[in-house]
């Protein structure tokens, strides 16, 4: 019966013995390969989210909305919006059709969003494009890291599905530069709905992102499938979702929901999304502030590599637990800057270490977590809760800093945060195991059984 049963699942379904084999016997060339198509996911969601940033002055001009802060939010949160929506429907629909029709749906939503959002004249027509780019993200930011972490080999696992994280930075970076290209300077005095940038600029900031969108669907069909998803369902098992909250797995989804919380609410995300206001209350004038964000950038691409180099050497549960306790140490310092108005290079210094401390910490390896955790018949749907609750949280973090900021202050907020950083660290500690060196079927049979 066991020599049967291995003859079925190498000889009696190709797909599954080709890929096993390519996987094996080429080591880590291929393997890196594949992983670098399927992170090309990250690096649209990264270029998606950030490009409206650059083009966020010039298309409120021509719609009209410059003056109108409800509109303005419901365009820069609409994004969030559809991520919560792919998110939704990406983990129950990769359970039952794989992982790689996911990925090629989410490279084509993106090529039409691209498309579509720079095509548009009329503000309804945007904010449908913007949440269609939000469901690609949603996809993205759920298939292509659980696609790495099933095809990977257990010693370099953490590692291969940090390259999904460094391709998010790296297209944050690639939208900044991208912005800064195509934008013509503002000349004093000038109109800018008549300008080039009022009129086209904004569209060809959104029109570059269909370049990589198009090369991902060229791709992502040469990438085999995931074959732990065609081993299980070469077992004819059908997924049942009621595993979902059978024995130790409300607890393991627990871990998982917190985690993927946490990495927003420990506020980082904030110095990216408001960097104007935290560095101009830091006494920075306009031009040294477009400065800093590209030091902020550069620093988030440099460390995320420090992350990749460590996460299969430290281990998970380290840098987790090192990020949370880095960044509630760095926020209450940085607290204290704004509340005895310290200014200029200090604050900039904590916040790039915050920055730094996040991005080779808490940035990379909650998506390595999220993708070890689940057994692989729910993989998807317990990854694609964790990450709904992921972008809940920005959805959250991104509505309330502005109010806190207010409210609190720049010192009362970080402190904020920094509580939040300490809750984290404590929980981490307790509840979250190491899965380290540990196969997918060994951390299935440890932690969830």
């Amino acid at each position: 019966m066991h020599f049967l049963l291995i003859y079925l699942f190498y000889f009696c379904n190709e797909d599954i013995y080709h890929t096993m084999e390519k996987i094996k016997s080429h080591s880590s060339l291929y393997l890196l390969l594949i992983s670098l198509v399927s992170a090309m996911g990250g690096l649209l969601f990264g270029y998606d989210w950030v490009v409206i940033g650059g083009a966020k002055p010039f298309y409120e001009v021509f719609f009209g909305i410059e003056n109108s802060p409800v509109m303005q939010g419901w365009v820069m949160g609409s994004a969030i919006l559809g991520c919560l929506l792919g998110v939704m429907v990406s983990g129950s629909l990769s359970d039952r059709y794989g992982r790689k029709p996911l990925m090629i749906s989410a490279s084509v939503i993106f090529i039409v969003a691209a498309l579509g959002t720079g095509i548009v004249d009329n503000i309804s027509w945007f904010i449908l494009y913007r949440v269609l780019g939000g469901i690609g993200i949603g996809i993205a930011s759920n298939i292509s890291p659980m696609y790495i972490a099933e095809v990977s080999p257990t010693n370099v696992r953490g590692k291969f599905v940090s390259i999904n994280q460094l391709t998010i930075v790296l297209g944050i970076l690639s939208a900044q530069i991208v912005n800064w290209m195509i934008a013509d300077p503002i000349q004093p005095g000038e109109n800018i709905l008549s300008s080039w940038n009022g009129q086209m600029g904004w569209r060809w900031m959104f029109w570059a992102g269909g370049v990589p969108a198009v090369l991902f669907f060229l791709m992502i069909f040469f990438v085999p499938e995931s074959p732990r998803w065609l081993a299980n369902r070469l077992t004819k098992e059908k997924t049942d979702y009621k595993l979902l909250f059978h024995g130790k797995m409300p607890k393991i989804l627990l871990i998982g929901i917190v985690i993927a919380a946490f990495q927003q609410w420990c506020g980082i995300n904030v110095i990216f999304n408001y960097a104007q206001e935290i560095f101009a209350a830091a006494g920075y004038g306009v031009s040294d502030i477009l400065f800093n964000i590209v030091i902020t950038g550069v620093v988030n691409v440099v460390f995320t590599f420090v992350g990749m180099y460590t996460v299969d050497k430290l281990g998970r549960r380290v840098l987790l637990i090192f990020g949370a306790s880095g960044l509630a140490c760095i926020y209450a310092i940085l607290g204290a800057c704004y509340y005895y108005e310290v200014t200029g290079i200090a604050v900039l210094i904590l916040v790039v270490a915050a920055i730094g401390c996040y991005a080779m910490t808490l940035a990379p390896i909650t998506w390595v977590v999220l993708s070890e955790i689940f057994p692989t018949k729910i993989r998807g749907m317990a990854m694609a809760i964790s990450t709904f609750s992921l972008w809940t949280a920005c959805f959250v973090l991104t509505y309330t800093f502005p109010l806190l900021n207010k409210g609190l202050g720049a010192y009362g907020t970080f402190w904020v945060y920094g509580g939040i950083c300490i809750l984290g660290f404590l929980f981490i500690k307790k509840y979250l195991p190491e899965t380290k060196g540990k196969s997918l079927e060994e951390i299935e049979k440890t932690i969830c059984q």
